[in-house]
């Protein structure tokens, strides 16, 4: 995941980017706040658009694109946050650390 896509999760989790481990135990935390992130983003879909178009440079339309080829093109948070809410269910499941930047 790059950078720019992970810091509205990792700052929603409090963590840093660049380096950090999120515990076991900080598992089913971080898993509660990711599920009710993802499920503000489903009800406010605007909001996130707004979000994506500011802080996602690449979701402009690139040139000769559409704006509705750059629009078809966009990954809604839930889609990116999907893979790391799988991997903080594992980790609190199976009591086990997910370590980053070491």
């Amino acid at each position: 995941m790059y950078q720019e896509h992970a810091q509205r999760i990792l700052d929603l989790l409090n963590k840093n980017a660049s380096r950090g481990v999120i515990t076991a135990t900080e598992a089913a935390q971080a898993v509660q706040l990711l599920e009710q992130e993802v499920a503000l983003s489903k009800l406010h879909p605007e909001v996130e658009a707004d979000h994506a178009t500011h802080t996602h440079a690449h979701t402009l339309p690139d040139e000769g694109e559409t704006p509705e080829i750059a629009e078809r093109n966009h990954v809604a948070f839930a889609q990116r946050a999907y893979p790391l809410l799988e991997m903080l269910r594992t980790a609190r499941d199976q009591g086990a650390d997910i370590i980053w930047g070491v």
